[in-house]
């Protein structure tokens, strides 16, 4: 399949280079789309275990085309319009039910959609030089799009969401940092090589194990305690019965390095 951005796979590992860096890799229609198709497509691809999404020159993505989008829509009547917002979000929904984990290393601009697809993501690398920013208020938009008033709060606490969704100011590496937005600020050198280093240390691990560490915080952010201790006895009790469990256990007596095999 073409795609509108560049897309790469070795050894286990995607990555996505998001590739308009004349508009700050602005999203269009189509690559909207292809990312929607492309995070459901790869929960069924073998060779692919993890997947890096980061953009090319000064910005990670400054979020929806403002010409080629938000101009075009505003001649479109409300079916349009939310056609237009499920195709959005259904993005984010895939790359949440995707059983594989995604890093986004965020090396310049990520604003609007790009700072809702980081926040979708599991892993946020951040740059020294790059910034975050929901500004969909300042364009006279609710904060709440593509999901982002569900995920952020579950990040960086209620208030501190309910403060960056409304006010819309940029937010700092630093101070992304200290509240939890992002895993790790890195020099630019460093930022997609660190993404990639723990992308393959994902994609040789044991991959099953990942998976349904990903699925039950998912489905856990809806339990009570009671049913979440049960959901994660029968999680557990599946795990041990596969083979990564045993892997270990056998390369524990050899005094050797397990070599998982995802199952």
């Amino acid at each position: 399949m073409k795609f509108d951005f560049d897309y790469d796979v070795h050894e286990g590992v995607a990555t996505i280079t998001l590739n308009r860096p004349d508009v700050l890799n602005a999203l269009t229609f189509e690559i909207y789309a292809q990312l929607r198709d492309l995070m459901a497509d790869l929960q069924y691809d073998d060779a692919v275990q993890s997947i890096v999404i980061t953009g090319k020159g000064h910005a990670f993505c400054s979020g929806g085309d403002v010409y080629e989008i938000i101009g075009e829509m505003l001649e479109r009547d409300m079916r349009g319009h939310l056609e237009f917002c499920r195709m959005t979000g259904a993005l984010v929904q895939n790359m949440r039910l995707l059983e594989k984990p995604i890093i986004t290393a965020l090396n310049g601009t990520t604003a609007g959609a790009g700072a809702v697809i980081a926040l979708a993501s599991d892993f946020r690398l951040m740059s020294e030089k790059a910034r975050i920013h929901f500004l969909f208020t300042k364009v006279g938009l609710t904060g709440a799009d593509m999901g982002a008033a569900f995920l952020l709060p579950r990040i960086v606490g209620q208030g501190r969401a309910m403060e960056i969704l409304t006010f819309g100011d940029k937010i700092y590496p630093q101070d992304a940092l200290n509240m939890g937005l992002v895993n790790r600020v890195l020099s630019p050198e460093d930022l997609l090589p660190k993404a990639q280093e723990w992308a393959s240390r994902l994609a040789t691990g044991p991959t099953f194990a990942y998976a349904m560490t990903k699925r039950m915080i998912n489905n856990e952010w809806n339990m009570d305690l009671v049913s979440a201790i049960e959901q994660e006895a029968q999680a557990q009790a599946l795990l041990m019965m596969g083979q990564d469990h045993r892997i270990f256990y056998e390369a524990f007596k050899d005094k050797t390095e397990p070599k998982w095999n995802g199952r």
